[in-house]
């Protein structure tokens, strides 16, 4: 699919610098509510292991002080019905699922990485790939235009007025959400060397139509021998609450999963290989640091 481009002077609207200020709210889904439990606070890592440093700030910081909702939530679909397997999640994030059938498993990933960079004022960063190819990036969106799809043509028009609120960040984000899936953000992300070189915020993806994608939200290493273990959390289909996954194959360390996996990484709901392991190509996301979090 090809797209007409835009030019859009950006530069001169000011509220689209890199150097925007911060959301006051990390988290501003929760609207005035602030979070009372935490992946940090209510999921302690292994027996031995502590948790990897994550800088202040950081995309790697911001997943590991995800919401939780309280013990024991069941996990819903969009349309408020019980998820028929509830065995498969450890704990459920405090975060919206929408009502439509549209935050799955890349949506869920998307949302995060997303929702990261708009509290921390980045909206130029806050981009993404339709499954045509086509760039969304959410300045465009903020700028007024919307895209028009006819047959396999996108093309960017003119037809509101200039808004960063967090509402029409949400309304982009429901557009990147019809557009996009796991075929079009693996092909954004890039590959991981090697299983070593994990960082929170690193996405197991395999595309397809479906496909599926979990994202490691936390990491810790044993004070000992330095073995690493991480979490994992995933929407899925239909679409449904963010959840913190169990571990299916070690009941004693999960919901961690072992760094030393193997060829294939099984999770409750889909089977990853090593080579399924990607990162967003921006350093930003790459600075969780090998230091011991106090």
């Amino acid at each position: 699919m090809t797209s007409k481009i835009v030019a859009l002077a950006f530069c001169t609207l000011g509220l689209f610098t890199t150097n925007s200020p911060a959301q006051p709210k990390n988290y501003p889904w929760l609207g005035e509510r602030g979070p009372t439990a935490t992946i940090a606070s209510e999921i302690p890592p292994p027996e031995g292991y502590e948790r990897i440093a994550a800088e202040a700030g950081s995309f790697a910081h911001w997943l590991r002080h995800l919401p939780l909702k309280k013990q024991d939530t069941p996990v819903y679909l969009y349309n408020g019905r019980k998820k028929g397997n509830q065995k498969a999640h450890f704990a459920v994030i405090d975060i919206d699922t929408g009502t439509r059938d549209l935050q799955q498993c890349a949506d869920a990933v998307i949302r995060l990485r997303a929702e990261y960079l708009y509290s921390r004022g980045q909206y130029t960063s806050i981009h993404f790939t339709f499954t045509s190819g086509d760039e969304a990036s959410f300045t465009q969106w903020a700028s007024g235009y919307r895209p028009v799809v006819n047959g396999d043509k996108v093309q960017w028009v003119k037809s509101a007025g200039e808004d960063t609120s967090y509402r029409n960040f949400r309304q982009y984000l429901t557009t990147v959400y019809i557009y996009a899936g796991t075929y079009s953000l693996s092909k954004e992300l890039k590959p991981s060397g090697t299983m070593h070189e994990m960082r929170i915020g690193d996405v197991f993806i395999e595309p397809g139509f479906p496909g599926h994608a979990v994202i490691v939200v936390d990491m810790a290493e044993h004070k000992k021998n330095g073995k690493k273990a991480f979490l994992l959390a995933q929407s899925y289909m239909p679409a449904q609450d963010i959840h913190v996954l169990k571990n299916p194959d070690n009941a004693r360390l999960s919901p961690w999963y072992d760094l030393e996996f193997g060829r294939s990484l099984r999770t409750p709901e889909w089977t990853f290989k090593g080579t399924d392991l990607k990162y967003f190509n921006t350093e930003q996301l790459r600075t969780t640091g090998n230091l011991i979090l106090k």
